[in-house]
C-alpha cells in the first residue's frame, strides 16, 4: 500500500499530510509514503521533514502512477484528473455539494473519492470533519484579520490619558467559526454579541461570555446535521431588522453564516454597512459562496463608505502550517476506517464512509450529495 501526498495549486498554501502523521500511518500498514518534491513548501514544511520521517520525494507525475491513495486537500484540475488511474483512492476537500459536476473525472477515471467535507457532524466523525477543524482556523483568523484593520483597540485600557472603551463585536453564526470568533475576540477583551437561526447556538454563545440576539421565528431541521437552513420572507425581514440595529452600533462583524451547497444568506445589507460608524470593519468568511455582506468581494478588501469590507473565503491557507497539521489528522483519523493491515477495505455500510463517498466504481455513494445532484 503506497500513500502519495500531492503539492496544492499555487493559491493554496497547506499540505494535506504532515510529517507527525506519518508514523501512524505506516502503523496502519502503508508500506511506503510517497510525497511530491516541495509539497509542503508553502506550509513551512520541509521536504527533509519528510524524508526524516521515512517519506519518498517523487515528482508529480511518479506520485501519480505508482500511489494506491492520493492525498490532496483541494479538488484536481482537468490535467490532474487524466492522471488518475482505475481503482485509485483520492482523499480530500473537494466540495461536491457547490459544484456536483465536479464528480463527473472522478467517474470517468473509475476512481474511489471521499470528499471529507461530507463527513456527518456526529460524535464519531469528530475526528475526521475537515469543516470544523477549517472553521476552528478561519474564526480565529477572521478576528485578528479585522484586528489590522480596525483604527482602534479591542479591549478597553484605563489610562493617564483617559479610558478607552471596549470594542463591539457581533458575529454572524455561531457554528465552529463563529464560536472561534467569539472565543478569540473575548480573550482580546471585546464586548462581543452573537447571532443564530439555531436555538440551539444560545446555551454555547452565553457560556463563552457573549449575548445571543434571539429573532424568533427561526425555521430549524434536525435532519440538517446542525447546519442553518433556508428561512421565511417573513423570518428574513425580522432577522435584517433586528441585525441592521445591532450592527449599527458594532465595530467588528464576523460573518460565518453558510448553508452547504446553497448560496450564503444575505444577512448585513447595503443599508446596514451604510449606517455603521466610519472605521468599523466587516470579515465574511461566506465570501466565496455569494457572501452575508451585500457590500464586498471574495478574496477583496475594499472601502465603502468609510467601512472596511473583508472578503476572505480561505483564511485557513493563511495559517498554513496549523491548518494543515490538523487536516491531517483528520486524514489520518479517516484512513483509520479503510485502511487495515495494508489493505483497502471499503465499508459502506459504515455511515461515514458512505456518507462522504463521491465516486466509487463510477457511481456516487453519497446520498446527501445524490440529493443535490438531483
Amino acid at each position: 500500500m503506497i500513500l502519495g501526498i500531492l503539492k496544492e495549486d499555487s493559491a493554496e498554501n497547506r499540505v494535506a499530510v504532515t510529517p507527525d502523521t506519518l508514523a501512524a500511518l505506516n502503523k496502519l500498514g502503508i508500506a511506503q509514503i510517497l510525497v511530491e518534491k516541495g509539497a509542503g513548501d508553502s506550509a513551512f514544511i520541509t521536504d527533509a521533514e519528510y524524508t526524516g520521517q521515512g517519506a519518498v520525494l517523487a515528482d508529480n507525475a511518479t506520485v501519480f502512477k505508482q500511489a494506491n491513495i492520493l492525498a490532496k486537500i483541494n479538488p484536481l484540475n482537468e490535467a490532474q484528473s487524466k492522471k488518475l488511474t482505475a481503482g485509485q483512492v483520492l482523499v480530500g476537500q473537494f466540495n461536491a455539494l457547490s459544484n456536483p459536476n465536479s464528480v463527473n473525472p472522478l467517474h470517468a477515471a473509475k476512481v474511489s473519492a471521499f470528499s471529507l467535507d461530507l463527513i456527518p457532524r456526529s460524535t464519531r466523525g469528530q475526528a475526521m470533519d475537515v469543516l470544523s477543524s477549517m472553521a476552528t482556523v478561519a474564526g480565529y483568523k477572521a478576528v485578528l484579520l479585522a484586528a489590522t484593520h480596525l483604527p482602534s483597540f479591542y479591549p478597553m485600557f484605563m489610562t493617564a490619558a483617559g479610558t478607552i472603551k471596549p470594542a463591539k463585536v457581533l458575529v454572524i453564526g455561531a457554528g465552529v467559526a463563529g464560536l472561534q470568533a467569539i472565543a478569540t475576540a473575548k480573550r482580546l477583551g471585546a464586548v462581543v454579541e452573537a447571532f443564530d437561526v439555531r436555538t440551539a447556538a444560545k446555551e454555547e454563545v452565553m457560556s463563552l461570555g457573549a449575548r445571543f440576539v434571539e429573532v424568533e421565528g427561526a425555521t430549524e431541521n434536525a435532519a440538517a446535521g446542525g447546519y442553518a437552513v433556508e428561512q421565511t420572507e417573513e423570518y428574513l425581514k425580522r432577522q435584517a431588522e433586528a441585525v441592521h440595529n445591532h450592527a449599527m452600533q458594532s465595530d467588528v462583524i464576523i460573518c460565518t453564516a453558510q448553508i452547504p451547497g446553497r448560496k450564503a444568506p444575505l444577512i448585513i445589507h447595503q443599508a446596514t454597512v451604510e449606517a455603521m460608524r466610519p472605521g468599523s470593519v466587516i470579515v465574511d468568511l461566506a465570501a466565496s459562496t455569494g457572501g452575508n455582506c451585500e457590500v464586498g468581494e471574495n478574496d477583496k478588501t475594499i472601502s465603502h463608505n468609510g467601512v472596511t469590507i473583508i472578503g476572505a473565503s480561505n483564511l485557513p491557507s493563511t495559517m498554513p502550517r496549523d491548518a494543515s497539521a490538523m487536516f491531517s489528522k483528520n486524514v489520518l483519523n479517516f484512513l483509520k476506517l479503510i485502511v487495515d493491515k495494508g489493505e483497502l477495505k471499503l465499508n459502506f455500510g459504515d455511515d461515514i464512509v458512505a456518507a462522504c463517498c463521491i465516486s466509487h466504481d463510477g457511481q456516487v455513494v453519497s446520498e446527501r450529495l445524490k440529493s443535490f445532484m438531483k
